[in-house]
């Protein structure tokens, strides 16, 4: 659900902009009161995971179309919703500079539609009440209902802003009507897949450290004194997300994201062309900072634009001519993006650990 930039005016844009922009600075305040001692480690890891997982597409059958984990949810569960909020924003941030994936005007209304609905909506409105119900450890039924429950409300308020965004925009190609009743049946069934795996791994993760999940103070993660970091369960985190990145990324389905899927039914076409010189200027800035356009190897020299689609192009017809698409420019890119989210994170939080926070 990565917004391109020809999806929004630059009014919008920029006031998504603005707005995840606030949203971070209070979770960066929260974040610097929280004094646990495993959470910049932990969500450096993390980062890299959710990186590694965004790049698995998994076929949603029937559709032609395809989804990926968005990590929001997983994340806050984990984190708590300030931590989260970075740590997706770092993993959207980098796949826009790096990777040409979802735009660089479009980046504040990604990190609010994937970061803030699902860290500041779906999580404490759904998830948390409903594991937290009579004050004990939630049962296994339970706590996936909960994560199928908050999954499907958070990718569909997410649907929905992208909808609501292309019309604040004017895209007169994308009619409200249309496009509406496109883009929620298709992050329903996107929705309940990723609450799953998210249950899954939120189930697994209880089970290797159960001190993670204490129960929440009102605006950060109340760590024990005693409490060590959790060093086997990074490693293990670290090495699922290298693999994932390296090899299972070569098994990404190759049809078209929920998005994509939308926009072709609506439009006839996948991607949408815009004129705008703001749009063209960030384009341009965005294909000279991409390292693996598509997360795929760099075709050369050209022009801005056209190396971005033909690397997507590339990609494609790769993908449908073999599968598993083995590639090693796509590993490379994995392991490479991973890292730089690892050490974005890290480096954030470090820096925000070492500025005293103001009183409240």
């Amino acid at each position: 659900m990565h917004m391109a930039d020809a999806l929004l005016s630059p009014a919008v844009g920029a006031t998504f902009w603005v707005a995840s922009g606030a949203a971070l600075a209070w979770s960066a305040r929260q974040v610097k009161r929280d004094d646990r001692p495993d959470l910049v480690p932990l969500m450096g890891v993390l980062g890299a995971f959710v990186f590694a997982a965004m790049m698995i597409n998994f076929t949603i059958p029937g559709t032609g179309s395809s989804g990926h984990l968005g990590g929001g949810l997983l994340l806050s569960i984990l984190l708590g919703p300030h931590a989260a909020l970075i740590v997706m924003a770092s993993v959207l941030t980098v796949q826009a500079l790096f990777f040409a994936d979802g735009g660089l005007l479009a980046l504040g209304a990604n990190i609010f539609n994937l970061g803030v609905c699902t860290c500041y909506l779906a999580y404490p409105l759904i998830y948390r009440p409903l594991v937290e119900r009579g004050g004990q450890s939630p049962s296994r039924q339970r706590l996936t209902l909960a994560a199928l429950l908050a999954a499907v409300l958070g990718l569909q308020v997410g649907a929905f802003g992208v909808v609501a965004e292309t019309q604040l925009s004017g895209i007169t190609s994308l009619p409200l009507g249309t496009f509406l009743m496109l883009m929620q049946p298709i992050h329903l069934a996107i929705g309940l897949v990723e609450g799953l795996a998210t249950a899954t791994l939120v189930l697994f993760v209880r089970q290797a450290r159960p001190d993670l999940f204490a129960p929440l103070a009102p605006t950060t993660r109340a760590a024990p004194q005693s409490a060590r970091r959790p060093v086997g369960l990074m490693t293990a985190l670290g090495a699922v997300a290298l693999l994932t990145a390296g090899v299972f990324s070569w098994f990404a389905s190759s049809q078209p994201d929920g998005l994509e899927w939308s926009i072709e039914r609506t439009t006839g076409q996948t991607e949408l062309a815009t004129s705008s010189p703001v749009h063209a200027t960030l384009s341009a800035w965005q294909a000279a900072t991409a390292w693996f356009p598509d997360y795929a190897w760099p075709s050369g020299s050209k022009s801005a634009l056209a190396e971005v689609e033909q690397a997507k192009d590339a990609t494609k017809k790769e993908a449908d001519a073999a599968w598993p698409a083995v590639d090693a420019g796509t590993s490379l890119a994995g392991v490479v993006g991973g890292l730089v989210t690892l050490g974005l994170v890290m480096g954030v939080c470090y820096w925000l650990k070492r500025r005293k926070p103001r009183p409240l």
